[in-house]
């Protein structure tokens, strides 16, 4: 994966452009690494993480790195549950070899912890859990395994919800879906609204009793894109004290070519409507998984964007001092800067996360 820059950094005040990256250390909200983790031998688990995502995460100003646990359309039933539980043991083992550097945390102590010991927190968050139904149990042994953030689906629908390529079908929630919500507030975990179809985040505003995040979504407004929130899904995450976080990729930021001046609109707009305290950093970084795995996870759902597509100098981790820069050359204030990139997401974590 290449690593940013070559853009021109941007003075302010007479400060180093990436103060704010550098003092409020980013959380990100989802990360499809473990995809790429769990396709190596066990042996190389552990190795793999620290030669070739550490540096990145470094470089990047990462703090806490949500962990997203995905398994692709391929996988079905005991297999795809199998899958799941492959990847939150590589989550542990990478975590234990490399416990210099990383720590896997359940809730805000442990990540602040964490921070002040120098090491990187990483968070688990599942995406797509139709191989649980109709077992809601087992959300509370992910719970007990470390996980703190759901969705129920990712493409397509299962026996919880319809994801947000079904949107013509206008299925929300369905029933167990419902009962999975109160499950998982129940358990002290963050649902997530990324993925959802526009009836079943409807349903989630309307009947959620704890904030809710979207780990991953950008604006609608300005790409109409069924992976995106509308201004009124922003302002009601917001009423409801969650966090949208952003997506980078650039596919849902604009039908082509899209740049950093893009994204920090999308940015912009957000946090316009929403507001500066419900604003957080998703970026998906995914170019990496799908050069090397693909087509294997081009499934339902992928027909209308292109995964391998990015923004020039944001293809991974390395580049978000990108975004800082042009966050501060338009004249963001330092704590709304730090909002975004920190506080929003682990104010979220320490109201729902024990």
């Amino acid at each position: 994966m290449p690593i940013a820059s070559e853009a021109t950094s941007v003075q302010h005040d007479g400060q180093d452009p990436h103060r704010d990256l550098r003092s409020t250390e980013i959380v990100d909200t989802h990360n499809d690494l473990l995809m790429l983790v769990v396709k190596r031998p066990r042996e190389r688990w552990g190795p793999y993480f620290r030669d070739n995502w550490l540096p990145q995460l470094k470089s990047g100003g990462i703090g806490v790195q949500i962990l997203a646990v995905y398994v692709d359309h391929t996988l079905f039933g005991e297999a795809s549950l199998r899958e799941i539980f492959r990847m939150i043991e590589a989550a542990h083992v990478i975590a234990e070899e490399n416990a210099d550097s990383v720590r896997l945390c359940t809730n805000r102590a442990e990540v602040d912890r964490a921070r002040v010991d120098g090491k990187i927190a990483l968070m688990l968050a599942i995406e797509g859990c139709g191989a649980f139904a109709p077992h809601l149990e087992l959300f509370g042994h992910a719970q007990r395994l470390g996980v703190r953030m759901i969705s129920l689906v990712h493409m397509g629908r299962n026996a919880f919800a319809d994801a947000s390529d079904q949107d013509s079908a206008h299925g929300g929630l369905t029933t167990l879906g419902k009962d999975a919500l109160r499950t998982i507030e129940a358990l002290g975990m963050v649902f997530d609204i990324s993925h959802l179809s526009a009836a079943g985040v409807d349903d989630v505003l309307d009947l959620a009793e704890r904030p809710v995040i979207a780990s991953h979504s950008s604006a609608r407004a300005l790409r109409d894109h069924h992976r995106n929130l509308t201004d009124r899904q922003l302002r009601g995450v917001a009423e409801r004290n969650g966090v949208v976080c952003v997506n980078f990729m650039a596919s849902f930021l604009a039908h082509s070519g899209a740049t950093i001046r893009q994204l920090a609109d999308h940015v912009e707009h957000i946090k316009s409507v929403a507001g500066p305290s419900h604003i957080g950093i998703g970026p998906d970084f995914v170019a990496e998984v799908f050069a090397e795995i693909a087509p294997a996870t081009v499934g339902p759902g992928f027909a209308d964007f292109d995964p391998i597509e990015t923004i020039d100098g944001l293809e991974g981790p390395s580049g978000l001092p990108l975004l800082t820069d042009e966050l501060v050359r338009r004249g963001w204030p330092d704590d709304d800067i730090a909002k975004l990139q920190r506080t929003n997401v682990l104010d979220l974590l320490d109201s729902i996360c024990p």
